[in-house]
């Protein structure tokens, strides 16, 4: 079998039983201690499709039920590749196919106006319900901050939301932008808690809909307002630019058109707070699987050529940034918990495959920023040297106290 052999004497931790689809046990093992995993192949088409897409090969396989895990777990197995997916992708084989698929990544990432829409519309569209399954009441779909102390996720996204607004510099009746602005959580907190007017803007129908049917119940329909339009076709100017999980639905090749727009969108004495995934290592493509079944057109961008699009823009400084590395394993690991609790509710909602390719994803995003290459950064841009503050000191008293803890907001390091 190719892929045993692929992976014979290449792995660095843990051991790996491979069951083939002729019932041949294939026995690999690293030096260092790891998970201990078995599984079975029951298709013969996977001996050759596991050597020549393993990215994408492994995660359908496990959707369709023709990798069945015999010994451990879908977390020792997804732990297993995690510890040793960087041995495995150093091989030349493997380089050479993601120098290609790096090449050809301006084609899956071509987001024009209108595209864009049908890419966001495969993700966000998808019924309510399947995320009240493991977000938190206020559906904060990104990163949240864990300062010490702090448990539940319901804080820490609270201090994430907390975080961003103190480094918008807020200031009551300016007009903030919301790009990307979801379900409407992080608009609905800034109008309420600084006297803000926002204007979001997002490609999904569904949040839409939630997001202004909140600003209604909330009684901030006066101070907010929710459209369904493309950040590009925005004409009117901010004092304010937020944008959390947006970057990485734009691509490489609009990377410079996105912070160009910014730019545009901003007053003269206007901040920006761009909270990001990225990717700690030079620029590439994105996973196959993630790209084909979870985020088409999306892409997660070094900061090398995320401070380049900066730089061209022009007009623009990046007066801080920040890198938030465990943060986000942490708040996967709390969504695949509560995913796996209700996943036969998930599965109602849709069918076996549906619910296997969400566990696939929560975990397998989980294990990328624990051992492989994501991790989160804000850039803070302004089209003023002057409009921030010279040192971070203004932050200390940011974040809420977790009432379940004793530390208070005095430590603003990342994990």
């Amino acid at each position: 079998m190719f892929f045993a052999r692929f992976l014979k004497n290449r792995l660095r931790a843990g051991r790996l039983v491979i069951r083939d689809a002729h019932g041949a046990a294939h026995v690999l093992e690293g030096p260092e201690p790891g998970p201990d995993v078995a599984i079975h192949l029951t298709d013969p088409k996977l001996h050759h499709r596991l050597f020549l897409s393993p990215h994408l090969a492994v995660g359908e396989a496990y959707m369709d039920g023709t990798l069945v895990i015999e010994k451990g777990d879908l977390r020792s197995f997804m732990e297993f590749l995690g510890l040793n997916l960087a041995a495995i992708d150093s091989q030349p084989l493997m380089r050479l196919r993601q120098r290609i698929s790096t090449a050809l990544r301006w084609v899956d990432q071509y987001n024009p106006v209108g595209r864009a829409q049908r890419n966001v519309a495969h993700h966000y569209d998808l019924s309510g319900k399947l995320y009240d399954l493991f977000l938190d009441e206020d559906r904060q779909y990104s990163c949240a901050y864990y300062t010490p102390g702090t448990h539940s996720l319901e804080q820490a996204q609270a201090n994430k939301k907390a975080l961003i607004a103190a480094k918008l510099l807020l200031k009551p009746g300016q007009h903030v932008l919301d790009i990307g602005c979801g379900w409407g959580g992080m608009a609905l907190s800034l109008a309420k808690e600084h006297d803000v007017q926002v204007t979001g803007v997002t490609l999904s129908k569904e949040q839409l809909a939630v997001a202004q049917e909140r600003a209604w119940k909330a009684g901030l329909a006066d101070r907010v307002t929710f459209r369904l339009q493309d950040y590009r076709e925005l004409t009117e100017t901010f004092d304010r630019v937020v944008s959390v999980g947006m970057l990485e639905h734009v691509g490489a090749g609009h990377l410079e058109e996105y912070f160009a727009k910014v730019r545009d969108l901003l007053h003269e004495d206007g901040i920006a707070l761009i909270h990001s995934i990225g990717r700690m290592e030079p620029p590439g493509s994105t996973n196959p699987w993630l790209r084909k079944y979870i985020f088409p057109g999306g892409y997660t961008p070094a900061l090398s050529e995320t401070m380049a699009a900066v730089e061209k823009a022009g007009n623009l400084y990046v007066t801080d940034v920040e890198i938030l590395r465990l943060h986000y394993a942490r708040t996967l690991a709390a969504w695949h918990k509560r995913f796996v609790d209700r996943s036969e509710e998930a599965e109602a909602l849709y069918d076996i495959r549906f619910r296997r390719m969400w566990e696939f994803y929560l975990l397998g995003c989980e294990i990328a920023f624990h051992h492989w290459n994501q991790m989160v950064f804000h850039l803070q841009i302004a089209r003023r040297q002057e409009a921030v503050p010279l040192t971070r000191d203004y932050l200390l008293d940011s974040l809420p106290r977790d009432p379940a803890s004793s530390h208070g907001p005095d430590c603003l390091a990342a994990e």
